[in-house]
């Protein structure tokens, strides 16, 4: 299992929702992984980031690859 698998929650370093957590629902690549962390609750929408971008914390959050922003919402609460 790698530091950047779904499910992982990290903190965006960089661009207008720097600072805020957010969890990895897709790996795309080597370089890029697909994020969302409800808009309402921590400001991150669901897009792809570059890994450089995101410092993961130790936590992760059992989801299914592809999770939707209701059940990432309900973990976040």
């Amino acid at each position: 299992m790698s530091v950047m698998d779904v499910g992982r929650v990290c903190v965006k370093l960089t661009g207008r929702e720097a600072g805020s957590r957010c969890v990895i629902v897709d790996v795309i690549d080597r370089n890029y992984v697909m994020v969302t962390g409800p808009d309402e609750l921590t400001g991150v929408r669901r897009r792809r980031v570059n890994l450089s971008h995101l410092r993961p914390l130790d936590e992760t959050v059992d989801i299914p690859r592809n999770a939707s922003d209701d059940e990432i919402a309900a973990l976040f609460k």
